[in-house]
């Protein structure tokens, strides 16, 4: 085939002609220095550098259904989110039903299941597991170090995953959201092979990575240290603002990645659209891709090629520089996308799961207040971001019960345990936004219960016991208190998520719309003011995430690592 071809790494183009056999490039020949105005560009694929496919809310061949219509190649993948609810089984899930499709997924080995002692999950990998996991060849890598504290605390399990990474020559992926100074020293010290120079702190080998930071100081002192930047732009966690103009300078250092993107997002659009992004701002389109396509898999030694004579022949194709439309794209030789259309046969879905939950009362969700006027703790959440906030407000008394306070956007939230019965956890939440109703996902961070928010417990107990009729899910619940009295019935929605209690077991499209559907009801009906309320939520109980969530334990402070006393 020819096109201009894009050589990232030489940063030139040139009009040329592309040959493949056996699934690699033979040949890229050079037909003239300039580049043909009337022909489209040929460049290596896109690179997720960081993704929960399970946030998707799709299964991994699903998945890529979706991606390689965006000219997305490979990603680095994480699955501790099925790890937390299945254990090496749903890692083994995740492989396997990958492997079904031709693209390239990265799996790493969970290394933090559970994230923290503070919370119930499905599943726990001590060191033996994780050990298994990494000795496989198809595990690339000792996945987010989000236990910062053990690290830092030089906890003995914690060191003993990162050695044994080490041992068989897997990266180990970084998460140190606001760590700085000695403790950022520390932490990367332990997560990478470092050495001292006159001129600073400088990475050797797989240096250590951070997809957290959220603010542009953090960053650059992180990069100057030696840690490689991952620049996120998810449905919720929203950095790429903050840290794209670091790119001019530290290209070579930094990556773009996802974390977190619901379907909805995922079918407009992937990496691609933060190029576009960047390359509008002003910044040199070889030193984007460079980010987007190339430094992925220097750093995690990927398997998929980078557009020269030898490689294993994925690469997309778009019409131009500017927007990265792309008109088709190629795996191993083998085209699976073309013009908006996927070329990826849908593979059947089998079942997974982990879930043993009962049926709850409005009574589970009651709260008795202890005094006549009692001041409550109330988490912050943030528009685009996963940290948070604590404020410490008046609590509203209704009947001797803490109620939700609408007009000052302070709401009941909740989480269920969902792996075994116990007692439900309640605190107070603000800027969920809902005016009516309630709002409840399985999908919950990182152990995965049940977690809940609305403005009454009628509203919060129906949404939960949607989820657990259906093993798993988000909804969406409009008691009939917002009805007029002839209609006594009660709106809701539910979004079925069987596999896991994570994922559909139906294809891209139709979840994609479902989603849209939900979250539709959620803001124009229920009132939420957020994009991705249900995203938002999701990422309430992940403690390992500062200031303050809350678990199925009770409501939890991530700066001193301890729970917070009534």
């Amino acid at each position: 085939m020819k096109g201009n071809i894009v050589d990232i790494e030489a940063k030139q183009i040139y009009y040329g002609q592309l040959t493949m056999a056996d699934g690699k490039i033979i040949a890229l020949l050079r037909l003239s220095d300039t580049v043909n105005p009337s022909a489209e560009y040929i460049m290596p694929g896109f690179i997720d550098s960081h993704v929960h496919i399970e946030s998707s809310m799709l299964v991994p061949s699903e998945f890529a259904r979706l991606a390689v219509i965006h000219g997305t190649t490979g990603t680095i993948s994480d699955p501790h989110e099925i790890a937390n609810v299945c254990g090496i089984q749903g890692v083994e899930y995740m492989i396997a039903n990958g492997n079904e499709v031709p693209f390239k997924f990265h799996f790493g080995a969970p290394s933090c299941v559970p994230a923290t002692t503070y919370e119930t999950a499905g599943a726990s990998l001590a060191v033996a597991a994780v050990t298994q996991l990494l000795q496989r060849n198809d595990i690339h890598y000792l996945s987010e170090m989000m236990n910062y504290p053990g690290v830092l605390a030089g906890d003995e399990e914690v060191l003993q995953k990162i050695a044994m990474a080490k041992q068989v020559g897997k990266p180990v992926d970084g998460h140190a959201p606001g760590l700085r100074g000695d403790e950022a020293k520390k932490y990367i010290d332990a997560i990478a092979i470092r050495q001292n120079t006159d001129e600073g702190y400088i990475a050797l080998g797989s240096g250590a990575t951070d997809h957290e930071c959220f603010t542009q100081a953090e960053a650059l002192e992180k990069l100057n240290l030696g840690m490689k930047i991952l620049i996120r732009e998810g449905s919720a966690a929203k950095n790429f603002d903050a840290l794209i103009h670091l790119v001019e300078e530290h290209y070579e250092n930094m990556m773009f990645c996802t974390d977190d993107m619901h379907p909805d997002s995922l079918l407009e659009g992937h990496i691609n659209t933060l190029c576009a992004r960047a390359v509008a701002l002003g910044i040199n389109v070889y030193k984007v891709l460079r980010v987007a396509c190339i430094n992925p898999i220097l750093q995690y030694k990927m398997n998929n090629g980078r557009l020269r004579v030898g490689d294993a022949a994925d690469f997309t194709i778009v019409k131009n520089l500017q927007l990265f439309e792309v008109t088709s794209t190629y795996i191993n030789g083998q085209k699976v996308a073309e013009k908006g259309i996927s070329l990826i046969p849908a593979m059947p879905i089998l079942p997974i799961n982990n879930f043993s939950c009962v049926a709850k009362q409005v009574a589970d969700f009651k709260l008795k207040a202890k005094h006549e006027a009692q001041q409550i703790w109330v988490i912050e959440a943030l528009e685009g971001q996963l940290i948070t906030h604590k404020l410490l407000k008046n609590g509203k008394i209704v009947d001797g019960f803490l109620v939700s306070n609408v007009a000052d956007d302070i709401l009941k939230i909740v989480v269920v345990n969902r792996y075994t019965r116990a007692p439900v956890a309640i605190s107070f939440i603000k800027n969920i936004g809902l005016q009516y109703g309630a709002i409840a996902s399985s999908v919950a961070h990182d152990s995965h219960n049940i977690i809940a928010a609305g403005v009454d417990d009628e509203s919060i107990c129906e949404a939960v016991n949607l989820i657990i009729n259906q093993k798993g899910g988000i909804s969406a619940s409009l008691c009939t208190q917002y009805f007029n009295a002839e209609n006594d019935a009660t709106q809701h929605k539910v979004l079925p998520l069987p596999i896991a209690g994570l994922m559909s077991d139906s294809d891209g499209v139709t979840v994609a719309r479902a989603y849209t559907d939900i979250n539709n009801f959620a803001t124009a009906r229920l009132g939420s003011p957020l994009q991705a309320p249900f995203m938002t939520l999701s990422f309430m109980a992940l403690l390992v995430i500062p200031h303050v969530k809350l678990s199925d334990k009770g409501l939890f402070d991530s700066d001193t690592f301890n729970f917070i006393a009534d």
